[in-house]
């Protein structure tokens, strides 16, 4: 990641993704040579659909006994060359793009190791002694996902709205990082935090966390009550067992491989994890390029999805002991779900959580499926739960992002807070 610009200046970032782009491009390949491949057994019949494919399968194998073989063989062979040509051309376009240049950022408050606390009210001259609001990003990515643009920007929305919103910038895993546990980063960093930010104006704190930053926002409150005084949980997982049985079952093969890695590294490398996020939904990434291929590269949607591809591929390397708590004890193991995730010394339950609380799921989440944010919303007394139709990303910086999630949440905040 290049050095910060000093304050003030805007931040350039070269572009690095899709990552890992061998994998994008050898799953392409093998995806539309595999259709070829599978067109003699689709034909008769010998495909073992699953159940809710059935259906369509058996319109589509009918459909085939009417097509010439000869002309559908050819017709799938240059459909597959068109969607990996606009897959390449996308990524081409996109690595042709201008340089992102992110708003500039505001003072930091407060720095402890890597960590930094940006202080979003200083923009805005009726948020500087606005109620404060302590926004904690996953650690996996960089924080600047809630300050993308001018345009699509959580933070400078909150301000604008005369609140003080004050962003968690994780940083680089340093050298002292690379041994951090989740308990270091939440009962070290995360208290230090909260305790500048209820410093810096004597008021309680409203605690947000989104996604992975959802759980260090949830365990957060109950370990350090007296300065909460309320919580937003933005696409927080809790009940793993509400994600995919099949790739939970496949993350549990890969961990010992995973744990071998990690003791000789010391690290999660990025692109490992990009390349286990893109197993969620491997055709993600193609429809976004191939749809990018299609844009005017002039055009505001072009800037737009560079600006957030530069994010998505902007990612953090996560230290080993980081990287097994979360994977095997989260995932694998369902320590959350099952009430034995540890942290300072206690068992974090949503029961023990009384504060006003607003619980946020994303309809259309495949990172993290609604079914594992829910349950939050159930076990927290009195929690008031938010479903909107967006996906984990979209969400916070989607173009109806401001509708869906930005002006409910501060009607939220204006009712729990004011």
């Amino acid at each position: 990641m290049p050095k910060q610009n000093p304050p003030g200046e805007p931040v350039k970032r070269l572009h690095q993704g899709p990552r890992p782009l061998p994998l994008h491009m050898a799953v392409q390949t093998l995806m539309w040579m595999s259709s070829h491949a599978a067109l003699p057994s689709l034909r008769n019949g010998s495909i073992n659909w699953s159940p809710r494919l059935a259906r369509k399968a058996a319109s589509l194998q009918r459909s085939l006994q009417k097509a010439d073989p000869e002309q559908f063989a050819a017709a799938l062979e240059d459909q597959a060359r068109q969607r990996l040509a606009a897959f390449a051309d996308g990524v081409l376009g996109y690595r042709a793009m201008p340089l992102s240049i992110r708003p500039p950022e505001p003072p930091a408050v407060w720095r402890g190791g890597t960590t930094r606390l940006l202080d979003y009210g200083a923009i805005s001259g009726k948020a500087k002694n606005g109620p404060p609001l302590l926004i904690i990003p996953s650690l996996i990515n960089r924080s600047y996902i809630v300050d993308l643009t001018e345009r699509r920007s959580l933070m400078r929305y909150l301000s604008s709205r005369g609140y003080r919103p004050l962003l968690v910038d994780w940083g680089e895993t340093g050298a002292d990082e690379r041994n951090f546990t989740l308990d270091d980063y939440i009962s070290g960093r995360l208290t230090d935090a909260l305790t500048a930010a209820h410093d810096l104006s004597g008021q309680q704190v409203t605690v947000l966390g989104y996604c992975m930053g959802g759980l260090f926002a949830l365990a957060l409150a109950q370990l350090c009550p007296d300065p909460v005084g309320t919580l937003v949980l933005l696409a927080t997982p809790w009940d793993f067992a509400g994600m995919d049985p099949g790739k939970i079952r496949m993350l549990r093969a890969m961990m010992p491989g995973l744990d071998e890695m990690l003791e000789l590294g010391g690290v999660m490398p990025v692109d490992v994890m990009q390349a286990m996020f893109a197993s969620l939904d491997p055709q993600l990434t193609p429809r976004k390029f191939q749809a990018f291929a299609a844009m005017d590269p002039q055009s505001e949607p072009a800037r737009e999805f560079t600006a957030l591809e530069d994010w998505v591929n902007d990612g953090v390397p996560l230290a080993a002991a980081v990287a097994r708590e979360t994977l095997g004890g989260w995932y694998v193991e369902n320590t959350t779900g099952r009430g034995r995730w540890r942290v300072g010394g206690q068992n974090i339950v949503p029961e023990n959580i009384t504060v006003p609380t607003l619980v946020i799921a994303p309809k259309r989440d495949h990172i993290v499926p609604p079914a594992t944010v829910i349950p939050l919303g159930q076990k927290i007394a009195g929690a008031t739960t938010l479903q909107v139709d967006a996906g984990h990303i979209g969400m916070v910086v989607g173009s109806g992002a401001q509708k869906k999630l930005y002006e409910p949440l501060v009607t939220w905040l204006d009712v729990n807070i004011r």
